[in-house]
């Protein structure tokens, strides 16, 4: 269980950590409206050429190959309740990491979430 609990750990660190890719390279790469989605191969050409764009997929991927060897080993109802855990390092590293605002009912909900994780991985 303990190598189950480390690919759990690394899957959701590489979910987190490709948040905050994405969220860095599609600042540089600009708001996408209807107008962009009209130029698909250029939106598509900007995208794959922005670094942190193809690291935060790069990032994803990773996490996912992770997920699926996490799905081989353990029971579903156990393994998935944990990736909730996603929803609150994404908002704190934001706000850490890249300046953003959390407000203080949003830090509610994230301590509900953590202690919700640990109700379930006790369970």
């Amino acid at each position: 269980m303990g190598n189950a609990i480390f690919l759990i750990l690394f899957a959701i660190a590489c979910s987190v950590a490709g948040q905050l890719t994405l969220k860095v390279g599609m600042t540089a790469v600009g708001q996408v409206g209807i107008s962009t989605l009209q130029q698909p191969v250029q939106l598509l050409a900007r995208l794959v050429s922005t670094p942190f764009v193809a690291g935060g997929l790069g990032l994803y991927c990773l996490g996912a190959v992770a997920w699926l060897s996490v799905l081989s080993r353990v029971p579903l109802s156990i393994a998935y309740p944990n990736l909730a855990l996603t929803y609150a390092f994404t908002p704190v590293l934001a706000w850490l990491l890249l300046g953003e605002s959390v407000t203080s009912l949003r830090w509610v909900g994230i301590s509900i979430i953590c202690l919700g994780v640990i109700v379930v991985s006790r369970s």
